[in-house]
């Protein structure tokens, strides 16, 4: 027999997330009994999730009990977990954003308006937890994970984990190399979304020959009918060559999105190394995204409204790839496991400070989540990446708690961001701050602001619900 708990959602109403969490509760005998809260600020999907998630345990004759609230408080209320996979506004206001920064020339925008108010939305739910359930963990499955963990671990007591599918991208590596993914050795190791394959090995043997060989063998004709699939990113041509400039290779995100910007200037670039869409994060990859999105929303909304379906037969009773239910059944039940995670470094990898958080495996129990001893990473890969994305995150971090205006446009300044000139990037930053919704922004980057910066504790921002009507008039919308 295993132990029931109380598990808070924030950011439910994202039907596919949270119908996988419940297919992978239904598949974990020892979480039986346990009561999950769904919380959304969207009554309908709110709505949605709850009625499909009751039907399907009912349908499989499974005890697990569902809640709904748009009251975030009663969520935590003296939860045993808290899984929060909240976008602000959904992707609306995202988009509205990337349109913005398109106008003043950043190519596929810029993401310093979600990331902003992603840091005040993960601080104020840790630091409701450190009220409402101090006990419990929180389980961060949103991004951006990485400054968002970091904040939350150093502001708080809250015991944080930080989850991300990404490293699974070594199993498309495996496969292309004709290797059982299964029956790989590796590890993973990095900061969210920058995760490097350090480790590669199959009964003893290093892997990365056969990588070598399929790039010289095969990559020329995989290239050529490359259609840019979304999974497929792993052995772009950008992934290639970025292994090639490191020494090591880039897994999951970072061989997309977060490698060097000289991918990504312009769609025909884009198309260079990602194939015939520009991958996943191009306008074309991007909307063909969001557009299967909407398909499958709309599935599980014809589901919810007829009851002679079952629900069971739209979506399988299947375990999915993602650990948040794993992780909370070895903590819970004291089920000693080694998982992928974003935690403190605490010496894990050498030459990273203690409270700067990264990613690696780690063996999860019932007292929580300690990596294994990383060491030392390359050096080419600390100089040429890791260094500069924490020097990157801590600039962003420190704009954050200052609310220093300067330092908020410094974060444009960045080569990644691409910017011509210290003008653009401070009307492209005036702009933003002047959108409807962004009034907690604006109070916070009030400008001049030229305080000395020194230890910094500051309060989260308080969130200003949009005018109605307008892209993120929700203030705590799932991630669809």
């Amino acid at each position: 027999m295993g132990k029931a708990i109380k598990l808070g959602v924030v950011g439910a109403g994202s039907a596919q997330f949270s119908l996988g969490l419940v297919r992978d509760l239904c598949l974990q005998e020892s979480l039986y009994g346990s009561t999950v809260t769904f919380m959304d600020v969207d009554q309908v999907r709110l709505d949605t999730i709850t009625r499909l998630a009751s039907r399907y345990v009912q349908e499989l004759g499974i005890d697990l009990r569902f809640e709904q609230t748009t009251e975030r408080e009663r969520a935590l209320k003296d939860a045993d977990f808290v899984l929060n996979t909240a976008l602000i506004g959904g992707h609306e206001p995202e988009e509205a954003g990337r349109r913005l920064a398109a106008e003043h020339g950043y190519y596929r925008g810029v993401r310093l308006q979600t990331n902003f108010k992603q840091y005040a939305l993960m601080l104020s739910v840790a630091q409701d937890m450190e009220r409402l359930c101090p006990n419990a963990w929180l389980i961060q499955s949103s991004n951006p994970g990485y400054e968002g963990c970091t904040l939350m671990t150093r502001e708080t007591s809250t015991k944080v984990i930080g989850l991300c599918h990404g490293f699974y991208g070594y199993r498309t590596l495996a496969e292309a190399i004709g290797v059982n993914p299964d029956e790989v050795e590796w590890e993973i190791p990095g900061v969210n979304h920058w995760v490097y394959l350090t480790q590669f090995r199959h009964n003893g043997q290093d892997l990365y020959p056969l990588v070598d060989k399929w790039i010289e063998n095969e990559a020329d004709r995989y290239w050529a009918e490359f259609k840019g699939r979304f999974s497929a990113t792993q052995l772009s041509r950008a992934a290639i060559d970025h292994y090639r400039r490191v020494g090591v290779m880039p897994i999951g995100d970072a061989s997309r999105t977060f490698s060097e910007w000289y991918y990504h200037s312009d769609l025909e670039t884009k198309r260079r190394w990602y194939g015939q869409n520009g991958g996943f994060d191009s306008e074309i990859g991007w909307g063909q995204y969001l557009e299967g999105l909407e398909k499958n929303i709309q599935r599980i909304r014809e589901v919810t409204l007829d009851e002679t379906q079952r629900v069971t037969d739209v979506v399988k009773p299947e375990r999915t790839r993602e650990i948040q239910v794993p992780i909370i059944d070895a903590i819970a039940n004291d089920k000693p496991g080694i998982f992928q995670v974003n935690v403190p470094n605490n010496g894990a990898i050498t030459g990273i400070k203690d409270d700067v958080v990264v990613e690696g495996k780690a063996l999860v129990d019932a007292s929580g989540a300690k990596l294994l001893h990383v060491g030392k990473l390359p050096g080419k890969l600390m100089h040429m990446v890791i260094g500069p994305r924490i020097a990157k995150a801590e600039r962003e971090l420190a704009a954050f708690f200052h609310g220093d205006h300067d330092l908020l446009v410094s974060c444009l300044l960045l080569d990644d961001y691409r910017t011509h000139s210290l003008e653009q990037a401070e009307r492209y930053t005036d702009a933003m701050l002047a959108l409807p919704w962004n009034t907690d922004l604006r109070a916070r980057f009030t400008k001049p602001q030229r305080t000395p910066l020194g230890e910094y504790r500051l309060e989260p921002l308080e969130h200003t619900p949009a005018p109605e009507g307008a892209p993120g008039a929700s203030p705590v919308g799932a991630r669809a």
